[in-house]
């Protein structure tokens, strides 16, 4: 299981290769998917980890002491695992999905982020 990770980390892998592998990992190791609803509180809830440690780290409130050992990274791969585990289980395929909406976000928002003043 150990070289199965390291190899992970020595490799780029695609949005369809992540979505594979967590398919692999929930059959072998995690029995079998939670449901749609418990899968969405998860995912709820590893977004407000993220959200604390943004909050308490960038943000203007103080970091606790019990705060300062989390890794935002492992965090946000949390997030990502739950996303990629609802995406399986509900047939999304993650690689369409962000390219049509990148497809979306391209033609819709062509000029407005560069007239905005506010990012000038």
């Amino acid at each position: 299981m150990f070289h199965f990770f390291v190899t992970i980390k020595r490799t780029i892998m695609t949005i369809e290769e992540a979505q594979k592998m967590v398919d692999k990992w929930i059959s072998s190791t995690g029995v079998r998917y939670f449901n749609e609803l418990t899968n969405m509180a998860m995912l709820t809830e590893e977004v407000g980890e993220v959200a604390r440690i943004i909050a308490r780290r960038y943000g203007e409130q103080s970091e606790k002491e019990s705060d300062k050992g989390k890794d935002l990274g492992d965090e946000m791969a949390d997030v990502l695992f739950v996303l990629l585990c609802l995406a399986n289980q509900t047939g999304v395929d993650l690689t369409d999905a962000l390219r049509k909406n990148l497809e979306k976000k391209t033609a819709r928002d062509a000029s407005r982020h560069k007239n905005n003043p506010k990012l000038k």
